[in-house]
């Protein structure tokens, strides 16, 4: 595996790859990796001939008063997990080789980033956008890996690829859980043993509201309240910010909800912000 830290060397290398007939696949990560991110690593593996793997903590999308300075990481770490899963390249840049001095050009998509976490994290997703755009342009992937986990962004990303006609393939993967049902997440870290088992309340409301559809309900008040109810039980819940079902591609608030329609949960356990999804 070659790590590669400056944005120029590794685009040149990609760019001679793909002369030589590669294909290749990008998974983008901010890094302390999980199971979930090795998931989307191992799709990649099997569907091209050269993964690029990126670790970088983007300032972009952290709120002023969110958990930029005490986000995980563990470079050693995760370069350990990259080289035992095949990885080729990890590109780990420095912010000033991401955003050098001068640096003032932005991308934002400006619907899509309306409601659920973009309501509650003004700029997040302009700063996901952006470096992404960013990424995308320096590794030159055929394919680029995202967890459904993060829907909303996944949606932005999808939309702003399919807008600015990037020649590339956007790969959505499955939410990769733990064994009590808990969506994998590297802020997982940061939950204590007893708050740890309280977010497993998340998940017990998301079966709870689907359940509820599946026997037939279509009023989106009631599931929503079925998903509430259930997240109200765990013991250290310091806040429900929303319980929203959403068409999966506009992202809007259904009145009608519909098979393929996904419920979009944000949660406080103590501290620690969770979010989460489920497909109807």
């Amino acid at each position: 595996m070659q790590i590669i830290k400056n944005p120029k060397e590794l685009q040149d290398t990609m760019l001679d790859l793909k002369k030589q007939g590669k294909k290749v696949g990008f998974v983008p990560t901010m890094g302390y990796l999980h199971d979930g991110h090795v998931s989307l690593i191992r799709c990649a593996k099997s569907q091209n001939d050269v993964v690029v793997v990126s670790i970088f903590v983007n300032p972009l999308q952290f709120g002023k008063n969110e958990d930029l300075d005490r986000y995980p990481r563990d470079f050693e770490r995760d370069k350990s997990i990259c080289e035992k899963e095949g990885v080729d390249y990890l590109f780990y840049p420095d912010y000033k080789d991401m955003y050098p001095e001068g640096f003032q050009t932005y991308v934002e998509v400006v619907e899509l980033s309306k409601g659920l976490c973009g309501d509650y994290r003004p700029g997040h997703f302009k700063g996901v956008a952006t470096v992404v755009l960013k990424l995308l342009n320096i590794v030159c992937p055929d394919n680029a890996y995202f967890g459904k986990k993060d829907y909303q962004q996944l949606k932005v990303i999808e939309r702003m690829v399919k807008d600015l006609n990037l020649p590339i393939n956007i790969v959505g993967c499955p939410i990769v859980r733990e064994t009590d049902g808990l969506a994998m997440s590297s802020r997982n870290n940061y939950l204590s043993k007893e708050e740890r088992q309280s977010a497993t309340y998340i998940y017990k409301g998301l079966l709870e509201g689907k359940k509820l559809f599946q026997s037939g309900e279509k009023d989106p008040k009631r599931i929503k309240e079925a998903v509430v109810e259930t997240i109200k039980k765990a013991p250290l819940l310091k806040e429900i910010q929303y319980v929203e079902i959403v068409d999966k591609d506009s992202l809007k608030p259904k009145e009608v909800v519909e098979p393929g329609d996904v419920i979009a949960v944000a949660v406080f356990i103590g501290n620690t912000r969770l979010i989460d999804n489920m497909e109807l």
